[in-house]
């Protein structure tokens, strides 16, 4: 797999997405976001995760401010840089572009976000927000600085 190495045997997909799912240490960001994690897919390190924008990320026009977006989309690729690293790292985003396409209205989103190069000190990424019909409301690329997890 390309990407980073770590002496910790890496786990199944299924074994991934479960133990992301039942986690008890979910950053509360995540819960205001309904960030549920659907797909791993570490060979091609890639995530798919559903959010569920609430009516209290819109803005007057009914259409989700697009803030709240950019966190989903930051969430999928950081989720994603965690995952590649084989649960080692964390992901600081040292920048992001968004490009708003299309506006997305409150109900159901998905990210999908890939990794395109990992190296030891800075990762690049890219994902993309759907709105229920599966059409693009937004893309976004990314370059974090994947640092050791640390527990406090």
């Amino acid at each position: 797999m390309p990407g980073p190495t770590s002496e910790k045997p890496r786990i199944s997909d299924a074994d991934m997405l479960a133990r992301f799912q039942n986690s008890r240490k979910r950053p509360a960001c995540s819960d205001t976001l309904g960030m549920h994690l659907s797909e791993v897919h570490q060979d091609e390190m890639r995530v798919v995760v559903d959010f569920m924008a609430d009516e209290s990320f819109a803005n007057p026009t009914g259409a989700i401010q697009g803030g709240f977006i950019g966190a989903m989309l930051d969430e999928a690729i950081s989720t994603n840089i965690i995952i590649a690293s084989n649960v080692t790292m964390t992901a600081p985003t040292l920048e992001m572009k968004v490009s708003y396409l299309a506006p997305l209205f409150v109900g159901p989103a998905r990210v999908e976000a890939r990794i395109l190069k990992f190296g030891k000190t800075v990762c690049f990424s890219e994902a993309k927000c759907m709105d229920p019909d599966g059409k693009v409301v937004a893309t976004a690329t990314a370059t974090a600085a994947p640092k050791p997890f640390k527990r406090f």
